[in-house]
């Protein structure tokens, strides 16, 4: 239950956003690891610009998505570009 709770912040995004959200949690998930570092998000740059091309801005898309995952507590950042999953 306190799991799903740490994902519950997922109904209040709309849109594309959630769109956005989704596809780099799941990227995240995909990871299979606790930790992780930025570049290793960058690495499926090609996958995001496939999924969203008319976006010119791919990394920074990222990056905003990584900051409302750590405001909404499912991330810790670490700081030097690490991530920890809090679930």
């Amino acid at each position: 239950m306190e799991n799903w709770d740490k994902t519950s912040f997922l109904k209040e995004i709309g849109g594309k956003e959630k769109g956005w959200t989704i596809e780099v949690m799941s990227v995240i998930e995909s990871m299979q690891v606790k930790e992780f570092k930025l570049t290793d998000i960058y690495s499926f740059e090609d996958k995001f610009k496939q999924l969203h091309p008319g976006n010119l801005h791919i990394k920074d898309k990222i990056r905003q998505q990584l900051q409302v995952f750590r405001d909404a507590g499912y991330l810790k950042f670490l700081g030097n570009g690490s991530y920890k999953i809090l679930i």
